[in-house]
């Protein structure tokens, strides 16, 4: 009888270490989730309109800011952060652009969207389920195409009327699947601060308005979190993916003073200008637009400052013209248009500029707690990415040594 308890009590025992051995911990391959809130420039966070951000940012690592890569645009920096590669590099050099294969390109126009404009570059989402790791994207540009055959193993094309508050039960009803069909990268994007933003200017009371509607929905998230005890073992990175710039129509400078419309090709207006001249002109057109002026600056696409990482690409226009911040670079016949914006906001500026900043906040188990770190470089983002998901990273232009004094 004592041989018999005994030998069961030895069962039990390894029963109960081969159940330690093999359930996970609370932390072990903790999820992963990047939230884009776009238009958020750096200094927004101490207007005092966003607690939840704040309470996230004393718990864990901020940064004073983020440099964007240059153009600051919206496209180009949201592949920048999950590709870790200036838009030079990763092929989506602006919101809009012309290659010389694919033809046209318009962020507004998603059936222009295909496969092969993003192709340049390995995102995130595509590393991952290479090696194994399940991915979900809530609206990231360039996650409802298929890139080099993957796909994430859930995504949304991008609906602008789904509220905050859906897409974040959708993120979370992602998080409760089962553990063998649960993904371990998430990624969430707000736009509407940006749309405000740009719309009345980044100082007024919409643009305040929209920052706490988007503070409050974060702290929707971490509430909902905290209910699954998933917020202190889960690792959450907030970025945004440039800042702002208070403009006015009468700062612009009018394209057809300087240069005879007919004889070029406008690739982009407004910010981050692209010109292409016309087959015999290419020598008027670099002389009038080449030649010193105010309020704006203009290269050959392979003469900009090497500080910027832009200039190589097939898709970037000959000529590239960036305005002193603040103005606006466009055609007489789109300044008078009778719905031409008198004041507001925008981007696209020189990424030295500070109104174009953006933000960096962490938090989780990987990460240390109540950290302010000096402004780094976004590129740098996607090596710690990688790092928290534990993946081989792409080959990329970031620093994985940035981010080193953020982790435990």
């Amino acid at each position: 009888m004592k041989l018999a308890i005994r030998a069961a009590l030895a069962l039990l025992v390894l029963f109960l270490a081969a159940c330690a051995t093999h359930a996970p911990r609370p932390d072990s391959n903790p999820p992963l989730i990047l939230v884009s809130i776009d238009g958020f420039r750096a200094d927004y966070f101490e207007r005092g309109l966003s607690p939840n951000l704040k309470a996230i940012a004393d718990a864990g690592v901020h940064a004073t800011a983020m440099r964007p890569a240059f153009p600051t645009l919206t496209f180009p920096n949201h592949y920048t952060l999950v590709t870790g590669l200036y838009p030079d590099h990763h092929g989506i050099v602006n919101n809009t652009m012309v290659d010389p294969v694919l033809g046209n390109f318009t962020y507004k126009k998603s059936s222009e969207l295909s496969a092969r404009w993003w192709e340049g570059a390995e995102p995130l989402w595509v590393t991952a389920d290479k090696q194994g790791v399940r991915t979900a994207t809530m609206f990231w540009p360039g996650s409802d195409v298929e890139i080099r055959g993957h796909r994430p193993d859930y995504y949304l094309p991008f609906n602008g009327k789904m509220t905050a508050g859906q897409r974040i039960d959708q993120v979370l009803a992602w998080l409760d699947q089962p553990a063998a069909k649960r993904p371990r990268f998430l990624t969430l994007y707000f736009e509407q601060l940006d749309h405000e933003s740009h719309d009345h200017g980044p100082g007024s009371t919409e643009a305040d308005a929209a920052l706490r509607e988007v503070d409050a929905s974060i702290g929707h998230l971490v509430a909902e979190l905290e209910k699954r005890d998933l917020y202190k073992n889960a690792n959450l990175v907030i970025v945004s993916d440039h800042g702002m710039a208070e403009t006015d129509a009468e700062r612009t400078v009018i394209l057809d003073s300087i240069v005879d419309l007919r004889h070029i090709d406008l690739v982009t207006s407004g910010i981050a200008v692209g010109i292409n001249p016309k087959p015999g002109y290419e020598a008027e057109v670099e002389r009038a637009m080449l030649a010193p002026r105010g309020h704006m600056q203009c290269w050959r696409k392979g003469e900009l400052p090497a500080r910027l990482h832009y200039g190589t690409h097939p898709r970037i226009p000959a000529l590239v013209c960036v305005p002193e911040s603040g103005w606006l670079i466009e055609t007489q016949e789109f300044h008078s248009r009778p719905n031409h914006r008198m004041h507001g906001g925008e981007h696209g500026y020189d990424n030295d500029d500070p109104h174009m900043r953006a933000l960096f906040i962490a938090h989780g188990p990987a990460f240390k707690r109540g950290l302010t770190v000096p402004e780094f470089d976004n590129v740098d983002v996607y090596p710690l990415l990688a790092q928290l998901l534990g993946i081989r990273p792409e080959p990329n232009d970031g620093n994985p040594a940035t981010m080193r004094e953020m982790l435990q």
